[in-house]
């Protein structure tokens, strides 16, 4: 039995300069990058100092960000309504973890509506391939 190829449109749109997750491995420690993917969690632990974890997943992965006060402070508006965001920093390793401390944030949510419509894309019973 053969593995199942993910589904990926061949329109998907893809921000531009974005790194995807599954790639993040290639760049050297303290490189800068950017990355893009929807929200799937935003962190705000009282015993962080203010600073603030966002999860975001691409098609490849996911990718953990960390966001200092400061930079929260300068994108707020993006950081907290933002449902796909493209996020420009350097990478950080600890043990087997990457992350990327961010230095720019910007909310590129307006991407999702070049999405193409799934009831429109599959009949149905087609289910994905």
């Amino acid at each position: 039995m053969t593995d199942p190829v993910p589904f990926r449109p061949p329109d998907w749109p893809r921000p531009p300069a974005c790194l995807v997750a599954a790639r993040l491995d290639e760049p050297p420690a303290g490189a800068r990058v950017a990355v893009a993917g929807l929200v799937i969690v935003r962190q705000r632990p009282g015993t962080a100092g203010g600073t603030i974890f966002l999860t975001l997943e691409d098609e490849t992965g996911v990718v953990n960000v960390v966001v200092w006060r400061k930079i929260h402070a300068r994108f707020r508006r993006a950081v907290v309504a933002g449902r796909l965001l493209r996020v420009t920093g350097r990478l950080q390793r600890a043990d087997s973890v990457t992350h990327v401390i961010a230095e720019r944030i910007e909310d590129i949510s307006h991407m999702l509506d070049l999405l193409p419509d799934p009831a429109a894309t599959f009949a149905p019973g087609d289910g994905l391939r």
